[in-house]
């Protein structure tokens, strides 16, 4: 399976509503539930105004797109990683899922990953 990495930083924060997420930027991603109104974007996009915010994150994705009977793809990096001590933060689309790890466990994670078989793309 090939994953892709992104380029840029990324942040997850928490905003008060919805009214000030910016949703025409790519990589962003809204969750909003009775509860709170998560946000996860590049971090030039971050919204002036948060909640909560946490900067330092970078991400890659499972390339292509997934058919919806695959089994295990989620949980099979998550668990690659999860041996190596490496938290995550993972977001899906219809398309694919997406995976953030802090950028100082960046590096340990890709190669983590590589070890396991994954096969990696800029």
């Amino acid at each position: 399976m090939t994953l892709q990495t992104l380029p840029f930083p990324f942040t997850v924060c928490k905003v008060q509503d919805a009214i000030g997420i910016d949703l025409s930027h790519p990589y962003t991603f809204a969750a909003i539930t009775e509860d709170e109104c998560s946000l996860v974007c590049q971090t030039c996009f971050t919204p002036g105004e948060t909640i909560a915010r946490e900067d330092g994150w970078r991400a890659f994705r499972v390339a292509g797109s997934m058919d919806f009977g695959l089994v295990g793809v989620l949980s099979g990096i998550t668990g690659t990683l999860a041996a190596q001590g490496v938290p995550v933060f993972a977001v899906s689309t219809f398309d694919t899922d997406y995976v953030l790890v802090k950028a100082d466990r960046f590096a340990q994670a890709m190669a983590a990953l590589v070890a396991q078989g994954y096969s990696l793309e800029a």
